[in-house]
């Protein structure tokens, strides 16, 4: 009994402990579940272990990229001027036929700058006058003063050898050339220098004089460029010529010649003055511009203001002639309308009254009383001592001219007579 008692024992304590645990009883089945209850644990903490190192590798990505981003938001660095600081031109090709285009580049300028593009003959020499400016371009440099623009090949007026110039429109001059070669353009040599002096620009020219009223009302603005020119030249300049030319904004300037009496000897320096005239009612900013031998010596801005007194006249003139307008229409009306009754009467007094007396004598007999009645009754209110003329002037009387009671043919009833 006692072993039997014991085997009860043992088995009745596997049984419990199989039914705490919620698994089934059966061979094996303790280890079973003693495996897996072990390896729950395990996979909990394998779980926590893989999302912190995921939360980890978040973290060192999300790191990484801040410094990228601020790398990215850094502007770049502006351009800086190649050439001792003089802006420079490049070209996307060397040669093209007229019709075709180039790409032109630029950098080290001024930046947002205006800038206009054009292929010259004769490396520009002559100035403008030996430039395509037909066909030219303009382009404002970026904030870093470079530049990105295609140019369309045209034949210049003058034969190549020719370059792309690009220069500045507004502001501090400056200008840069790049060779290139209009394909089928002819070439020919470059002018030769003249025997004569060589003169150059030694001090900075400026406008002399200042402006009247008549400028005021639109009248030509006129000033006088001076500057001091000294020869070069082993020979003297005599009688030299020079080109005044002026240009408004983007527009080609406009050149005249004007000679300057006097000499320069070779080596020496002179001052010469020249007039400068612009059109009449001409405003805004101009560029001045002196031109010696085929080469532009000096530029001089200027600025010309606005003729106001011509913006008054025109509004006076708005203001004025609608009035006069209306006067003179008012003026018309006032005469071609119907006159009052009273005014007709005023001007017309003599033909009334010549016209009530030729129907008084068509009348018949028996109305001849009738008619010198209207003739008395007229005659009254007209020479009434009221205002003459006026057809409502009533009868009034002073007490000299009042009518007496006593001249009267009725004679006066009785008191209490029928």
């Amino acid at each position: 009994m006692n072993g039997e008692t014991g085997a009860g024992t043992a088995a009745g304590t596997a049984t419990g402990t199989a039914m705490e645990t919620g698994t089934a009883t059966g061979p094996g089945t303790s280890t079973a579940t003693g495996a897996v209850r072990a390896a729950g644990p395990a996979a909990r903490a394998g779980r926590r272990v893989r999302r912190r190192v995921a939360a980890v590798l978040v973290l060192c990505a999300a790191l990484a990229s801040v410094p990228l981003a601020g790398a990215v938001a850094v502007p770049a660095a502006p351009y800086a001027p190649a050439d001792g600081g003089k802006p420079t031109v490049q070209l996307s090709q060397k040669e093209a036929g007229k019709g075709g285009s180039l790409t032109v580049t630029g950098r080290g300028w001024r930046p947002k700058a205006l800038l206009t593009l054009l292929i010259c003959g004769q490396n520009m020499i002559g100035g403008t006058n030996a430039c395509a400016n037909g066909e030219g371009r303009a382009v404002t440099t970026d904030a870093h003063g470079a530049f990105h623009k295609r140019l369309p090949v045209a034949e210049p007026p003058k034969p190549c050898p020719c370059v792309v110039h690009v220069a500045t429109v507004t502001g501090e001059a400056a200008d840069a050339d790049a060779a290139f070669k209009v394909a089928g353009h002819p070439v020919a040599p470059l002018p030769r220098e003249g025997a004569g002096g060589r003169l150059t620009v030694l001090a900075q020219p400026r406008l002399a004089g200042s402006s009247g009223l008549l400028t005021w009302f639109g009248a030509p603005a006129q000033r006088e460029l001076t500057l001091t020119v000294g020869n070069l030249g082993s020979a003297p300049a005599r009688d030299p010529v020079f080109q005044v030319g002026t240009s408004h904004g983007v527009f080609a300037a406009e050149w005249e010649e004007q000679q300057w009496r006097g000499t320069v000897p070779a080596g020496k320096k002179a001052e010469v003055r020249l007039p400068v005239e612009l059109p009449a009612g001409a405003h805004g900013d101009y560029l001045v511009s002196l031109e010696y031998g085929g080469k532009v010596l000096a530029e001089q801005p200027w600025g010309v203001g606005r003729p106001w007194g011509v913006t008054l006249f025109w509004v006076l003139l708005c203001v004025v002639v609608p009035t006069a307008v209306f006067r003179i229409g008012m003026a018309v009306v006032d005469r071609v309308r119907p006159r009052r009754a009273g005014g007709t009467r005023r001007h017309t007094a003599g033909r009334t009254d010549q016209a009530a007396g030729t129907r008084a004598a068509g009348r018949r007999r028996g109305e001849a009383g009738t008619g010198s009645r209207i003739g008395n009754r007229t005659a009254s209110s007209t020479d009434g001592p009221g205002t003459p003329g006026d057809s409502a002037a009533l009868p009034w009387f002073t007490p000299d001219t009042a009518p007496s009671t006593t001249t009267s043919t009725e004679r006066p009833t009785s008191k209490g007579s029928a």
